[in-house]
């Protein structure tokens, strides 16, 4: 792991943060099995369409997800899925500790 710089940090956190809204990771989440229109986006999230742009904007603009346009239409797609392997990890941690809790309580 390169060593952590100021600026570093900075970038590192804001994408740590654009993970912690419920309402991006629904939209990442939803990208994870293939491309989707905004319309489909919002459809899946239930999320409105202005809300979703936004959100939208903010993944784009950090580099998670990729676009294109056909037409009047927008098309998001995951710009990488390796973005779940920290999922992944923090699922496995909430899951560790739920089951350690559940013991203690037994």
């Amino acid at each position: 792991m390169p060593t952590m710089n100021p600026e570093l940090m900075n970038l590192v956190a804001d994408r740590f943060k654009a993970l912690a809204d419920p309402a991006r990771l629904r939209i990442l989440s939803a990208l994870r099995s293939g491309e989707r229109s905004v319309t489909d986006l919002v459809d899946e999230t239930g999320l409105g369409q202005a809300n979703a742009s936004k959100h939208l904007a903010l993944l784009f603009s950090l580099g998670f997800v990729k676009r294109r346009k056909e037409g009047l239409f927008t098309f998001y797609a995951l710009a990488d899925k390796d973005i779940f392997r920290l999922c992944d990890i923090m699922c496995g941690r909430i899951d560790a500790e739920t089951s350690a809790r559940r013991r203690a309580v037994r």
